[in-house]
This record gives C-alpha cells, sequence and structure tokens, in this order.
C-alpha cells in the first residue's frame, strides 16, 4: 500500500513522552498536536458521557412505575432536558469526528497534523465554554431549562426557566463543529501525502470528508436559529411568538432543517469507523469501495431534503407530506448499500472475533432496526399515529445511541492501543459489550411496543396500562450501564497496567497500523509515499 515508514529498531519518544516549550499541564492546554487534542476532546467527552448516563439513569427510575417514584415533575422536565443537551450536543455529534477524526484522519492521509492546528485547538475550548455554558444554567437565574434538547418555540421563548443559556451553550457547541469540519475539509484538501489519491481514501476519511460539509452548511442554520430565540425571550422580537407576529413553525422548519443532516453528522462518521473495522477483522478486501463512498455523499446530499417528515403533524400541504416521505424512503437506500457491502465483507472471510468486530456487527444491528422504524416514521399515516410516542424514543435512540455509540465504543476498543501503547482485558471487554448489547436491547426495544400502545414521549407519569414496557426498560438499563461501567473500568485498568500494545495488534492494513505505538509528535519518521488503496490485504 505504501513505503514503509518506520525505522526498524529506531523508537523515537512518542507525543504522550515528546517535550514541547510548554511544561506540565500547559503542555497539554495549550497543544495544538491533533494527538493530544484529540486526548482533550477523549476525556472531556467522557465526562459528559458519564454525567449524561447518570441523568439517564435517574429518569428511567422515575419512570419505572406510574406516579412519583424519585423526583419531582419540574425536576424531571430539567433532568431529561439536560440529558438530552448532554448527548445529543456534546457526546454523539462530536464525538468520532473530534476524537478518532482528530488523531487517525491526518496520519491516514500521511500529513503531520491537521490544516489548523491552532483553530483546531481553539474548537476544543468551545466545546468546553458551550458544556460549561450549559451546565452552569441548571445553577443560576430562575432554574433549570425544562424545555429540551430541541428548544420548541414558543415554549422556549415564553418559559420563565433558564433556557437562554442552554441555548446559547449549544450554540457555541455548534461553532465548535463548524471549525472541526473546516479544519478536516481543508485537511482533506490540502495536506494528502504523495500518491494518497482520491479514490485511495480510507473509507473513514471519506466518512469525515461528508460530514465536514454537513457541519460547515447545516450547523450555521440552528445556530442562528438559537441565537434568535435568545434575542426574542431578551427583547420580545417577535420570530416565533405568535403573540408578538411570530411564527412557531417557522422554528421547527429551521431546526429540523439542520437537525435531521444532524443525525448524519452522527453517523456517517460511525459508518466511516465500521468500514475501516470489518476489513481488518474478516481479513478481506472491503467489497464495493465505490458503492461506499458514492453512498457516502449521497446520504450527505439527501440528508438535506427530508428534515419535513418530522413535522406531518404541524401543518403542511398533503403534496408536501408525499415529497418529504418519498425523499426519506429514497435516504434509506445509500444507507441499506452500505449494509450489504459491510455484510458481503464479513461474507467467507477469515473472521477474528475481537470487541472491535462485536460491537461492529452489534452497530450493524442495532442500526437497521432503527432504520427499519424510521421507514415506518417515514410513512404518513404511521407516523400521525406514532407522533410524540415512545415509539419516536426508541427509534432514536436505535439510531443514534445504538448507532452512534456502538461505532463509537467499537472504535475506541479498536485503535486504542494505537492512541494509548497498552492493550485491554480481552475477556473482560467481550463481557461488557455482552451486558451493553443485551442491556441496549432490553431497555429501548419496549419503547416501541409502548408507543404503539399509545404512551407519549416527554412525559413525567403515564396510566398504569403501559406499566410493564416502562418496567422491563428501566430493568434493561441497569444491564447497560453495568456493561458501560465495566468496559470504562477495564479500558482504565489497561491504561494503567496493561501489557504493552504491539504496533498491529489487529493486523490492519491502512497507514496508522504502519507507525509505531502511541505515534511520535509528527507522526512519521520520512514523509510516507501512498503506491496502492486501502485494504490490500495478502
Amino acid at each position: 500500500m505504501s513505503e514503509t515508514v518506520l525505522s526498524a529498531g529506531h523508537r523515537p519518544p512518542n507525543y504522550l513522552e515528546m517535550e514541547t516549550r510548554h511544561k506540565g499541564i500547559w503542555a497539554w492546554l495549550l497543544a495544538t498536536d491533533h494527538k493530544r487534542i484529540a486526548l482533550l476532546y477523549f476525556y472531556s467527552m467522557m465526562v459528559m458521557f458519564v454525567l449524561g448516563a447518570l441523568l439517564g439513569v435517574i429518569i428511567r427510575l422515575e419512570l419505572m412505575a406510574p406516579g412519583k417514584t424519585l423526583i419531582e415533575a419540574q425536576t424531571y422536565n430539567g433532568l431529561f432536558t439536560l440529558h438530552g443537551i448532554i448527548m445529543i450536543f456534546m457526546f454523539v455529534i462530536p464525538g468520532l469526528p473530534a476524537v478518532f477524526g482528530n488523531f487517525v484522519m491526518p496520519i491516514m492521509i500521511g500529513a503531520k497534523d491537521v490544516a489548523f492546528p491552532r483553530v483546531n485547538l481553539l474548537s476544543w475550548y468551545l466545546y468546553l465554554l458551550g458544556a460549561f455554558t450549559v451546565l452552569i444554567s441548571q445553577f443560576i437565574g430562575s432554574g433549570p431549562p425544562d424545555g429540551g434538547w430541541t428548544f420548541y418555540a414558543p415554549y422556549s421563548v415564553k418559559s420563565v426557566y433558564n433556557i437562554g443559556f442552554a441555548a446559547m451553550g449549544a450554540f457555541l457547541l455548534g461553532f465548535s463543529s463548524i471549525l472541526t469540519g473546516l479544519n478536516f475539509l481543508v485537511t482533506i484538501h490540502r495536506l494528502r501525502a504523495e500518491g494518497m489519491t482520491w479514490g485511495r481514501l480510507p473509507l473513514f476519511v471519506w466518512a469525515l470528508y461528508a460530514t465536514g460539509w454537513i457541519q460547515i452548511l447545516a450547523t450555521p442554520v440552528v445556530g442562528i436559529t438559537l441565537v434568535l430565540i435568545v434575542f426574542e425571550r431578551a427583547f420580545n422580537l417577535g420570530f416565533f411568538d405568535p403573540q408578538f407576529g411570530g411564527d412557531p413553525i417557522l422554528f421547527q422548519h429551521l431546526f429540523w432543517i439542520y437537525s435531521h443532516p444532524a443525525v448524519y453528522i452522527m453517523i456517517l462518521p460511525a459508518m466511516g469507523a465500521i468500514s475501516d473495522i470489518i476489513p481488518t477483522f474478516a481479513r478481506r478486501t472491503i467489497f464495493g469501495y465505490k458503492a461506499i463512498v458514492a453512498s457516502t455523499m449521497l446520504i450527505a446530499f439527501v440528508g438535506y431534503f427530508v428534515w419535513g417528515h418530522h413535522m406531518y403533524t404541524s401543518g403542511m400541504s398533503d403534496t408536501a407530506k408525499w415529497i418529504f416521505s418519498f425523499l426519506t424512503f429514497l435516504v434509506a437506500i445509500p444507507s441499506a448499500i452500505k449494509v450489504f457491502n459491510w455484510i458481503a465483507t464479513l461474507y467467507k472471510g477469515s473472521i477474528d472475533v475481537q470487541p472491535p468486530l462485536l460491537y461492529a456487527v452489534a452497530f450493524i444491528f442495532t442500526f437497521m432496526v432503527g432504520g427499519f422504524t424510521g421507514l415506518v416514521l417515514g410513512s404518513v399515516a404511521q407516523d400521525i399515529h406514532l407522533h410524540d410516542t415512545t415509539f419516536v424514543v426508541g427509534h432514536f435512540h436505535y439510531i443514534v445511541f445504538g448507532g452512534t455509540g456502538f461505532a463509537f465504543f467499537g472504535a475506541l476498543h479498536y485503535w486504542y492501543p494505537k492512541m494509548s501503547g497498552r492493550m485491554y482485558n480481552i475477556k473482560l471487554a467481550n463481557i461488557a459489550w455482552g451486558l451493553f448489547f443485551f442491556g441496549f436491547n432490553f431497555l429501548y426495544f419496549p419503547m416501541f411496543i409502548a408507543g404503539y400502545m399509545g404512551m407519549p414521549r416527554r412525559y413525567y407519569d403515564y396510566v398504569p396500562d403501559f406499566y410493564i414496557p416502562n418496567l422491563i426498560s428501566t430493568m434493561g438499563s441497569w444491564f447497560l450501564y453495568a456493561g458501560i461501567i465495566l468496559m470504562l473500568v477495564n479500558l482504565w485498568r489497561g491504561l494503567k497496567n496493561g501489557a504493552p500494545a504491539p504496533d498491529n495488534p489487529w493486523g490492519g492494513v491502512t497507514m496508522e497500523w504502519k507507525i509505531q505505538s502511541p505515534p511520535t509528535y509528527e507522526n512519521f519518521d520520512k514523509d510516507p509515499v501512498f503506491t496502492d488503496g486501502p485494504y490490500k490485504f495478502k
């Protein structure tokens, strides 16, 4: 694939050991190396993920039985709002690009760093500032925001609680995402090594490229919309409040014009990571490389035109409903192409069952369940019955958490030896995956049943008819969180006491597996030259 870039027997200081002009903690807080910034993102996001998961536990305990179980209704509203903002804006949207995109993308294309290292660091600080702004919104002003992560108007305009601060935090997080996408696009265009043509890009890089376009084209829409919410609350300007001549339906259009493509900001990098993991553990060249690339770009393009399926019940013409329904079904085709190609790659492969592959297979399963239920919601008649029920919550979590979550932790187990230079306990990792996968389906599948029976989403209380599915969901959450805790403990122990990782423990063939673990500060001893495409297994 490429000329070897690691000199035999030569082990220069890696990026963790390398001394810079800054010392101690400042060597990290002022780091411009893409790998160190990736770790800054990783630790920040894991703190937010653990917090968001803890809020999820409290929400599930409250919903375990009808009536008050643990907390008051207003506290519940504040907790599910914060849970949504943390998980959407601080974990699943930035997760894979900011952590693994930052770490491996420049290496994969033969670059020493991203195009704008200081802008990369600025993106992380904007992420921190946005997260801090959201968190302090819980403790200052008139009380925790209670409008949900969607900030639906006119409630978000009229609520006496602290929604303005939370909206500003989400705006800052979006600005961070835009800068990351811009940085990646310029890096992929301008910093590819000699011989790294577009037809030789690894599929994870292609996924980041498509994601970058969505980040810089769609994210400003929701950013401006959230700023308008803040201005309307402060000055009664009347953008969305009918009392002042505004239109709440306009808010929904603007919000979903971003927020449906945002699903692809989450899922495209996940698909890219899966496309790299599967051929490594199947020991086969990826089946249909060009088809996967084309489907990636097609998803990024068509994804802009399907936002209306969130608004069938909000008031739109029948013609518009049918057009949005058709486009929603259309976007399923490139997604199905990817699934078929992954399965075809596994078919007759020399499969090595390791934790990253287990997470990849779990991703395919949960993504397919989420995709099929998405088609149900894309159908106008079915959606009118299921709109704003827990069926939507189940579908949403199968796509967003099942898709992005399994891919994120699959990518973490895949690139962990390269990032840390250590190995984790394989047996414990497999057990953690089993608890995670079992608990996930135990938790979210009953929501389809409760939703089909008519249980509304976001509600603090419910009639006794929905008791059994809610009880099962809450019990499922215990297995899920047990799996997450075991996984994190195993990875932490590996970091402290794990065996030193070989440079290429999985037998991968993309560029990051041809350099030492952990990589050196500038990645390569000499500039690499690519002579062939990726995924060429002997």
